[in-house]
């Protein structure tokens, strides 16, 4: 497993982790979230720092960078999902259940949501509380708030 440590001057640093070929993580920066096995290598990961630098300053709404979703059936289907939510638009968790194949499994959608190994590229910050409030996100509130601002999205 390939890593490296990218500082977005945006919402600080984010630690990107993959193969070679997948983005498989993509997570804020946690001191002990490194495996002493992986390898460090920021060549590894040009395409996706240059995405995101063009996403964090508005130029990009839709990644290409190849991904390795992982987790159970449900959260892949979570996953899915949130990649089908548009830039600059929100949906509630109960949406997220619905598009996920189970309206009523709005809690455990949520819980997917928080698990979001691959952050901003599966834009797990799109969704917010049937109140129209922000909900949580593991990244902090204010990244949360950051990320929707610069998509254009105003939250009462």
């Amino acid at each position: 497993m390939f890593y490296t440590i990218y500082d977005t001057n945006f919402i600080g640093k984010v630690i990107l982790y993959g193969d070679g070929t997948f983005l498989y993580g993509l997570e804020f920066y946690k001191e002990d979230f490194i495996q002493p096995q992986w390898i460090e290598n920021k060549d590894k990961f040009n395409k996706v720092i240059i995405e995101l630098e063009l996403y964090f300053v508005g130029k990009l709404q839709n990644f290409s960078i190849p991904l390795k979703i992982k987790g159970s059936k449900f959260q892949q289907q979570v996953y899915n999902a949130l990649l089908q939510i548009p830039y600059g638009k929100t949906i509630s968790y109960k949406e997220l259940a619905k598009n996920s194949g189970n309206q009523k499994a709005y809690r455990a959608a949520g819980n997917a949501n928080g698990k979001n190994h691959i952050a901003i590229i599966i834009p797990c910050h799109r969704v917010i509380a049937s109140d129209g409030s922000i909900g949580g996100y593991s990244g902090g509130l204010f990244i949360k708030r950051k990320l929707l601002k610069l998509e254009g999205v105003c939250l009462v």
